[in-house]
């Protein structure tokens, strides 16, 4: 958004959020693919409060992990906008 059309000065990404973007990714890039080769049947066991969830590696990707993270993104995003941050679709997508 520009400030002329807008009226309204927006902020960039807070600097801290960058570097804590940054510090994930290359946390992420210590794995090698043997710690997760053949974690499809891996045993799963998440304790909440309402008692524990119990899901194989694979199921736990596809039913509970997607879900979040697209909840959260959509949030952080949605957030982001709403504070004037310069975002828009091909940022959300990644592009």
């Amino acid at each position: 958004r520009d400030v002329a059309v807008t009226g309204v000065q927006t902020c960039a990404l807070p600097i801290y959020l960058t570097a804590r973007i940054e510090k994930t990714v290359a946390f992420l890039g210590t794995f090698k693919p043997e710690q997760i080769d053949g974690s499809e049947e891996r045993d799963i066991t998440l304790k909440m409060r309402t008692g524990e969830m119990k899901f194989k590696g694979q199921a736990y990707l596809q039913n509970f992990v997607q879900g979040n993270l697209y909840f959260h993104v959509t949030t952080a995003y949605a957030i982001l906008r709403h504070n004037g941050v310069d975002v828009g679709k091909w940022d959300y997508l990644g592009r």
